[in-house]
């Protein structure tokens, strides 16, 4: 039996989601999550896996009032439909069994609306005036923090400690190239899935393995591949 770690960067997890399932309610998304992981339980290689914990990375909802200078009106996100979806979501997590959550803090002091990169584009060439501006050339601008050096933390510990012998990370970026080298150094099995989306070259070198199930509206223990989903 191979003791297997699934670390989820969660605000990766959730994007991915949305763009390849469609909005689900936060007990819908939960089931998803807890679903989609014990995909790489079961079939996640040749040898008989055993789930040691699925680690959960993520921020609670922010509660704070920002100014939106298109509406010239103060938001308060803690009133906003999202504010409520993650809250439900994140309760939901806690419920399912194995699951840990490793919560770390938004960055309220940098929340603010900003123009997003193709408009402004449109608005620097001339092909756009700023009275066309909609709410929809608009985004939230919002960071994280805490939650990568929480993933990289976990994944040394996971392997200095030989709590496991793999470790299964969906994420989707490189900040995890210097703990997946001290785990691949211990001798850990370090899978990275970025759920169908395309990694950088360089990453394959730090990794022993891509691996992605199904997860498109089908059914998820069906194993049908969808081909608009393939790498």
């Amino acid at each position: 039996m191979i003791k297997t770690a699934i670390l989820v960067d969660g605000a990766y997890y959730k994007k991915r989601m949305l763009k390849l399932r469609g909005a689900e309610t936060p007990e819908e998304a939960a089931n998803t999550l807890y679903k989609y992981c014990q995909k790489h339980i079961k079939f996640g290689g040749k040898e008989e896996c055993h789930l040691y914990r699925v680690l959960y990375y993520d921020c609670p909802p922010s509660m704070k009032k920002v100014y939106n200078p298109l509406t010239k009106t103060t938001v308060d996100l803690a009133r906003e439909p999202l504010h409520d979806w993650n809250t439900a979501f994140l309760n939901e997590l806690k419920s399912k069994r194995k699951f840990a959550l490793r919560l770390g803090a938004l960055a309220d002091e940098q929340i603010a609306y900003s123009i997003k990169p193709e408009t402004t584009k449109n608005l620097l060439s001339g092909a756009m005036s700023v009275d066309e501006v909609t709410m929809d050339d608009l985004a939230l601008s919002v960071r994280q923090k805490g939650v990568d050096i929480r993933i990289g933390i976990d994944i040394v510990s996971l392997a200095l400690r030989n709590q496991v012998e793999k470790i299964v990370l969906i994420a989707g970026d490189s900040d995890f190239v210097p703990a997946a080298k001290v785990a691949r150094r211990e001798g850990i099995d370090f899978v990275l899935d970025p759920i169908w989306a395309t990694v950088k070259p360089e990453l394959y070198e730090h990794v022993d393995g891509l691996k992605s199930f199904p997860c498109g509206l089908q059914d998820l223990s069906s194993g049908v591949w969808r081909r608009d989903e393939e790498l």
